[in-house]
């Protein structure tokens, strides 16, 4: 992934657009990453009023739409996973990945060495931004995400102690279970490159799995949704994993289920989910 950069303190932002949401108001927030690299985002916000309630950044799956998928404002209705959220009392923040939605980056111009550090550093600042904001509790923020945003929010929480605790949605199985092993998928320029250019594509030379991304989160509490039959992260792997690092966790903070679907998060799965977080934080 390259070196993460030191996300500094809280970023600059401002609202640009308002409109009213069933239960809570939705902000378009564009905040600054780094000089000159503004992310287009969504800052949904109960109408409840609360002294220190929780929040969560809610990371977006592979969609042209980008942040506005989570925020409710298009795409699959199961992946609105801000509006969720901020229906239930937390606020919730929605920003683009690199090249999605509304958002035009090239994080190689930049220095980056992947795409995949760009985003955690955007999502590192993302953090920050919302511990900053008032009425929310900076020792309470959660990553959530589905698919593409389920990789990103482990990813986040790996190298952010800030990331109190995990909602993963379709998000990983073990490198050598994707795609019979073959890991091309990880490896073109909106993530990892050096996986093509560095090992070949191939499991058995990777210097990583999510074997040490969940021990680089443990002990804080991570829910996993992982489909029978999801056709692009093999449950099998899926649980694999978990299996391997299950003794890292205390008893009780890694959860998983198993929907007999395809590559989705189900009502009852989202439920689950919510209700783990409600109660981890």
């Amino acid at each position: 992934m390259g070196p993460m950069p030191d996300p500094d303190g809280p970023p600059r932002q401002e609202t640009v657009e308002e409109q009213r949401g069933e239960g809570y108001q939705r902000r378009k927030i564009p905040f600054e990453a780094e000089p000159g690299d503004l992310v287009p985002a969504w800052l949904l916000v109960p109408d409840r009023p609360h002294p220190r309630r929780p929040a969560a950044l809610c990371l977006h799956q592979t969609t042209k739409i980008g942040k506005d998928e989570p925020a409710g404002l298009g795409g699959r209705p199961n992946l609105h996973l801000a509006k969720e959220l901020a229906q239930r009392g937390w606020t919730a923040l929605a920003p683009d990945y690199p090249n999605f939605g509304e958002y035009r980056c090239d994080p190689y111009a930049r220095g980056y060495t992947s795409a995949t550090m760009k985003g955690i550093l955007n999502h590192a600042r993302a953090l920050r931004l919302l511990a900053s904001l008032e009425g929310v509790d900076g020792r309470r923020i959660a990553a959530v995400g589905h698919s593409l945003g389920g990789h990103n929010a482990l990813f986040l929480a790996a190298f952010e102690p800030r990331v109190a605790a995990v909602v993963t949605s379709c998000g990983f199985t073990s490198f050598r279970r994707y795609m019979g092993g073959d890991l091309r998928g990880w490896s073109h320029s909106g993530y990892m490159p050096r996986i093509a250019s560095e090992f070949g594509c191939d499991p058995a030379r990777m210097p990583f799995d999510f074997t040490h991304v969940f021990e680089l989160i443990a002990p804080r509490p991570v829910f996993v949704n992982a489909p029978t039959g999801d056709d692009n992260f093999d449950v099998r792997g899926v649980r694999e994993v978990l299996e391997a690092v299950r003794g890292r966790f205390p008893p009780g903070k890694l959860k998983a289920v198993y929907p007999a679907c395809g590559h989705d998060f189900p009502a009852a799965a989202r439920e689950q989910a919510w209700s783990f977080l409600e109660g981890a934080l």
